[in-house]
């Protein structure tokens, strides 16, 4: 080692590699899977604007799935790798070249209702998925801090309310089941081989770069396409939903990675709620977004046979359709967020009504121009 050589040239070296440490510290790097998600994208920016490395999976596809962070591509630290977590290979053979400081396991097929249609692809993906990515860090980077991302759904057919990390669990979804063997063998894990690792429940937290089939941006696109519409007197499709009447605990999603981060900066792994501490309908969703249209809306008839019109022109723009209903509903869910501010000083700063005002203005910004 150069510490010993005892010569001037070798003091020299040493002196020169003492100065480097103090001038640059190394850059933490970051594994992030479903980097190109909502979530993904906007933890990529935080941690890249924090000085990290940042290393994103990529599942491969026939067409560009990129668009969420194509303004960070060309950023000189940022690295993506096509792998699946189907597929264990491909997740050990990039935790061997990366070896990340902190892991975030974002990926998902987290959409509820299409997890009643491929229930075996979800639990594949969402449970044991987890299950591959946790084992390959136990085997080659077992210092690695892991964030493991859960989900309200797991409280599904709600024990109390608000929800806390002490509710039983009670999932009613096949993606709610395999988020809950994700959370436990993330547990498991912790507790057995002494790793870092820390699950954050996170209730619905949505933005404008929300995938496009999830109800709240399926809300503001519908509304923002048919204002227009409606102002040019042309047709539209009118906007088909499921239960109108089901509650959630919507938030702001840069608020919630930048919560992330702060779970895995912790002096200890744990298990945390991220939340807003207010519940609000879909129909309240709705109800709250017609205000950024020129939309007069009135609602006619109950349950099934409920639907809204446009008062304006008397145009249904609004009804419900069975087919969105799930097979078991998720009534309500509000979490309690008060361990996570108590322990790492996090609070939401975006809450319900500025959170649709900033979907919305997005949203009429691109259809109503």
């Amino acid at each position: 080692m150069v510490i010993l050589i005892l010569n001037k040239i070798g003091i020299n070296i040493i002196i020169i590699i003492r100065n480097k440490k103090k001038i640059k510290r190394l850059k933490k790097k970051a594994l992030i899977t479903g980097i190109t998600g909502q979530d993904g994208s906007y933890l990529a920016e935080l941690l890249l604007n924090k000085g990290y490395e940042v290393h994103g999976i990529i599942r491969r596809s026939s067409s560009f799935n990129t668009q969420r962070i194509d303004h960070i591509y060309d950023n000189k630290n940022l690295y993506l790798y096509y792998g699946d977590m189907t597929d264990s290979l491909s997740l050990d053979s990039i935790i061997q070249k990366v070896k990340p400081d902190e892991l975030y396991n974002l990926s998902a097929q987290s959409h509820v209702h299409v997890s009643f249609k491929i229930p075996e692809y979800t639990g594949d993906v969402d449970a044991l998925g987890t299950l591959k990515l946790i084992e390959s860090i136990r085997r080659h980077v077992p210092k690695c801090k892991i964030y493991n991302a859960t989900t309200s759904e797991l409280y599904g057919k709600v024990q109390e309310i608000p929800q806390t990390e002490k509710t039983p669990f009670y999932p009613r979804s096949p993606y709610g089941v395999a988020k809950l063997y994700s959370f436990w063998i993330c547990k498991n894990y912790r507790e057995s081989y002494n790793m870092f690792i820390s699950n954050g429940i996170l209730f619905n937290h949505e933005s404008e770069r929300r995938g496009e089939t999830f109800v709240t941006r399926k809300i503001t696109i519908a509304l923002s396409k048919i204002n227009k519409a409606l102002k040019d007197n042309k047709k539209f499709e009118i906007l088909k939903l499921g239960n109108l009447d089901a509650k959630r605990d919507w938030g702001y999603a840069p608020d919630y990675v930048e919560g992330m981060w702060m779970i895995l900066q912790h002096d200890k792994p744990d298990d945390f709620i991220l939340s807003t501490n207010e519940t609000h309908s879909i129909k309240e969703f709705i109800n709250e977004s017609i205000k950024y249209t020129d939309i007069n809306i009135k609602w006619v008839g109950k349950n099934e046979n409920e639907y809204a019109i446009d008062k304006n022109t008397n145009k249904v723009i609004i009804e419900i359709d069975p087919k969105y209903y799930r097979p078991s509903e998720v009534d309500i869910l509000i979490g309690d967020y008060s361990k996570v501010k108590n322990e790492l000083k996090w609070e939401p700063t975006v809450k319900f009504k500025e959170l649709v005002k900033i979907m919305m203005e997005n949203d009429k910004n691109i259809y109503d121009n």
